[in-house]
């Protein structure tokens, strides 16, 4: 109030000046008044119109003002003054001005239609504002560069800009809310050299007239809702040199009329739906320095470079895409290439050799293919190298000590192969490292005691090896370790003191080696839970809850893998409780497989009311040390599990309870009301029996099973926060755009885990919000995976009224019986996951008699031009940019046809590529 009081008694003072001087005959010109009437709109906190003196003859002295030889304005050029307020459309009435530049400051309103009567104007640039309503309509025809980049202006691009243009020479509309299409009169312009309309809502085809642009250097249209094929036409931009058309709907095959780009230095069509092979010709074009064909659907051998096609190539991105057949040896002649990502790929063949001759190579990564053959010596021949990562190849034989020469390699990623031997001592000569991971191969011999050297080293990852010697102590001197596991291996000894002193660990595991002695009482490993040490016999301390002591001896190797409590043990405890208690508790027989931490018990299903009364006797197994395995804390049989008190949830597999030890543990109980296609015990145990060893951040461990034939139980972790679903449509939803995110990510993340990582992979065929449970910290766990053979047979389950909402979930060839079933099939009912969550509505709504389905609604709304408007009303003052690109992701991965659907890895990278900006108070409260 105090702020528009003064700003009034200004304006008094001001207007009783102005009389004053017209009075005398004196003040400033008319276009000095214009600018005056200008300033009256503007709030300045700064003082630039301090020397705007209304007394001067002329403006041509004031702040960011300049005028021609005549005294005329011609430039007004305020930017990144700190100005806000609104434009007034007074400034119409400068006829002599060519240049307008109010970039960089906070204007709001509309951009005044008065502005393009100003046909004297070279250049105006109103980037980097809060400008909002609509481009007006109107031609510049004097007009040399228009920005209207990084505003709020909606609505779409008006074809009268681009009718009389003959002057044009660069255009931005980019990072704005514009809809539409391109229009076709951007063809008009002859003496275009550059145009952006990146990061808007733009959709439609690039039009074919874009071909008559002969002097276009620069075109982004990234990160829109573009779609169609690339017109042919685009070949025809032959002094072309940047193109980015990365983010879009577009798909179809890649003209090979593109090589007439010829002066083409940057390519970027990442995160498309393009198919077919990758034309050479555009591959390897003569200038291309940058060539990005990522996250897209390309298929065939990849093509080799021509001869001396390719000494411009610095930067080759190819992966996320379906390119089988052998990496071409003669890509060692792009000698300039420092950048190489041809991962999540089906490469096969071995390794060329003459990867060698890449001397400027940086970056080398062909994880996750099919790759085989042995590690050639001449790897370390790239010594420029940072990043080599090779995981999740069939890639076997040892690691070449050549590896030694790499002496800048940061990240050295070889997990998940066939690897032999042991690990080369001259890895200590790549002292810059800081991620190393070899897990899951063949390894075996010691860990070298040099690995000291590696004193920038944070990840270290060794486990699922063969590995047998101590622990070196010298891994204690790696002061920065953040990760350090060197779990399922042979490791023997005592873990030594010194690591301890690694303050900076967060992750820490040994389980399942032979390690024997004390658990360190000082330093940072005794804030690690026993999950850390499990599998080691002969470990004690208070991790694992062990007293050590004198009787405290460690095993024998018999005695590593399998510990058995003897029947006549058993038999005896048992008669002594049905004697003593008149309750029987049986448990013939237990048999703990330290491996796969097993442990199996033979229970009643419950306690029999008489000796006449039939006994049934079940199977119960348990694959976690962390829930109670004495015959005590199952002496009430399975009505310990089933209280109908307890009940804590339901779904097609059956009924949920929440079942409590004494010592305060609690599980979730599975009370299983259909077998699926699971016909006989065997069948069921080994169906299940698999899904004990899956571990990970983002899943819900499986504890156990209970087996008989009244009865089937699966026993898994309690996730106390309740389901997504509970969140997103409770009375009083909790999610805020942040949480949403950190759920939508680390659901992908666990997916993508069981898809690529577990071997054989694992399929959910039921994702969807109840089956995503949360932590505390709403931190996403997903239940009830690897069911399928489980769940009510399709027909069963889609008649039933019960799962109708269910159905919204279900990827349509799940109806065909003729279809193949794959992994896409979750990615579909992920992405309708997606769509919940950024819509807030349920995957099928009855409304006024009419059934909505999401995914159509979203579907329509974007064809519409109203994508915007499906967003949860509570996510309104969130980050739109980011939820829509989620939004669009949702879209894309419930596509009807499953070869058009990402994969859950390549969702993971695209999330991880949006990186939202995330309030953590929001997100962790």
């Amino acid at each position: 109030m105090r702020k528009c009081r003064s700003r009034h008694v200004l304006c008094v003072a001001f207007c009783l000046f102005l009389i004053v001087l017209f009075e005398h005959g004196e003040g400033v010109n008319d276009e000095g008044l214009t600018l005056l009437e200008f300033v009256k709109g503007v709030d300045d906190p700064v003082g630039v119109f301090a020397g705007w003196n209304v007394a001067d003859p002329s403006p041509c002295n004031w702040t960011g003002v300049s005028c021609d030889a005549n005294g005329q304005v011609m430039k007004l050029a305020l930017p990144n003054s700190k100005l806000s307020g609104h434009i007034s459309a007074g400034l119409s009435g400068l006829q002599h001005l060519k240049i307008l530049s109010l970039s960089q400051n906070s204007f709001i309103g509309s951009i005044p239609s008065d502005i393009l009567s100003i046909t004297s104007l070279w250049k105006l640039n109103l980037s980097r504002n809060e400008f909002s309503g609509i481009i007006p309509k109107g031609s510049l025809p004097s007009l040399r560069m228009l920005d209207l980049s990084k505003n709020a202006v909606s609505g779409s691009i008006p074809s009268e800009l681009f009718q009389s243009c003959g002057k044009l020479r660069y255009v931005s509309l980019a990072n704005n809310q514009l809809v539409g299409s391109i229009p076709s009169s951007i063809g008009t312009c002859p003496k275009l050299v550059g145009f952006d309309f990146s990061a808007n809502k733009l959709q439609g085809a690039i039009p074919r007239d874009i071909g008559n642009l002969p002097s276009l250097l620069y075109l982004s249209l990234e990160r829109n809702y573009l779609s169609g094929q690339l017109p042919r036409e685009l070949g025809s931009c032959s002094s072309l040199q940047y193109l980015d058309l990365s983010g879009n709907l577009f798909f179809g095959e890649v003209p090979i009329e593109l090589k007439g780009m010829s002066n083409l230095s940057i390519l970027a069509m990442q995160e498309n739906f393009f198919l077919g092979g990758i034309p050479a010709e555009v591959l390897y074009l003569p200038l291309l320095q940058y060539g990005n064909f990522s996250f897209n659907l390309f298929s065939g051998k990849m093509p080799a470079p021509f001869s001396s096609s390719c000494n411009s190539l610095q930067v080759l991105d190819i992966s996320e895409n379906n390119i089988t057949g052998a990496l071409p040896p003669t890509l060692s002649q792009c000698s300039m290439l420092k950048f190489v990502n041809i991962s999540h790929n089906k490469l096969s063949s071995s390794l060329p050799a003459n990867l060698g001759l890449l001397a400027a190579l940086h970056t080398l990564d062909l994880s996750n293919n099919q790759l085989s053959g042995n590690l050639p010596a001449e790897i370390g021949d790239l010594n420029q190298l940072a990043v080599l990562r090779l995981g999740a190849n069939a890639i076997n034989g040892r690691i070449p000590p050549e590896i030694g020469k790499l002496e800048l390699l940061q990240i050295l990623d070889m997990e998940s192969m066939k690897l032999e031997g042991s690990i080369p001592s001259a890895l200590k000569n790549c002292q810059f490292l800081l991620e190393v991971n070899l897990s899951n191969n063949n390894l075996s011999g010691t860990i070298p005691e040099q690995m000291n050297n590696m004193t920038y080293l944070r990840s270290l990852q060794l486990d699922h090896n063969n590995i047998s010697g101590s622990i070196p102590s010298q891994l204690g001197e790696l002061y920065h370790l953040e990760n350090l596991d060197l779990s399922f291996n042979g490791l023997t000894g005592e873990i030594p003191s010194s690591l301890g002193a690694l303050k900076q660990l967060n992750h820490f595991n040994v389980s399942y080696n032979m390690l024997t002695g004390q658990i360190p009482r000082s330093g940072i490993l005794q804030i690690f839970n026993s999950s850390s040490f499990i599998g080691n016999p002969g470990l004690c301390g208070l991790p694992l809850a062990l007293q050590c002591g004198p009787f405290s001896a460690p095993p024998t190797v018999n005695q590593k893998r399998t510990r058995v409590l003897s029947v006549s043990a058993i038999v005896a405890i048992t008669a002594a409780v049905i004697i003593a208690a008149g309750v029987v508790v049986v448990t013939l027989m237990s048999i703990r497989a330290l491996k796969g931490q097993k442990t199996e018990l033979f229970v009643y299903e419950s306690a029999p009311p008489s000796p006449e009364a039939e006994i049934i006797i079940g199977k119960l197994v348990l694959f976690s040390k962390s829930i109670p395995s004495k015959y005590e804390d199952w002496e009430a049989g399975t009505k310990a599990l089933l209280d109908k008190e307890c009940v804590i949830g339901a779904g097609p597999l059956g009924t949920v309870f929440k079942a409590t030890f004494d010592g305060g543990l609690s599980i979730a109980v599975k009370k299983l009301e259909t077998l699926g296609r699971i016909k006989t015990q065997d069948d069921f145990e080994q169906e299940v029996g698999l899904l004990g060893n899956l571990k990970h951040k983002h899943i819900v461990t499986l504890q156990g099973y209970y087996w008989s034939s009244n009865m089937q139980l699966l026993l898994s972790d309690y996730v106390p926060n309740g389901s997504l679903f509970d969140h997103l449509h409770g009375r009083q939803p909790t999610l805020g755009w942040g949480r949403r995110f950190k759920i939508a990510l680390g659901t992908a993340r666990g997916l993508a885990y069981l898809h690529h990582d577990c071997k054989p992979r694992v399929l959910h065929f039921d994702i969807k919000s109840t089956n995503i449970l949360l932590e505390e910290d709403f931190e996403p766990r997903i239940s009830d995976f690897g069911l399928g053979k489980l769940l009510p047979m399709l027909d069963t389950y889609m008649s039933g009224r019960k799962f109708h909402n269910d159905l919204g979930y279900v990827a349509p060839e799940l109806a065909l019986q003729s279809s193949r079933l794959t992994e896409k099939c979750d990615v579909y009912s992920y992405g309708v996951v997606l769509l919940e969550m950024v819509t807030g509505r349920r995957p099928v709504e009855n409304l006024d008699s009419d059934v909505i389905v999401l995914c159509e609604f979203v579907r329509s709304s974007f064809e519409e031009g109203r994508g915007s408007s499906c967003i949860d009303p509570a996510l309104r003052s969130c980050p739109e940019s980011e939820i829509m690109q989620v939004l669009k992701l949702g879209l894309v991965c419930t596509s009807q046809v499953p070869s058009r659907r990402p994969s859950m890895a390549e969702v993971v990278q695209v999330l991880e590529l949006i990186k939202p900006t995330i309030d953590f108070r929001e997100a962790s409260s």
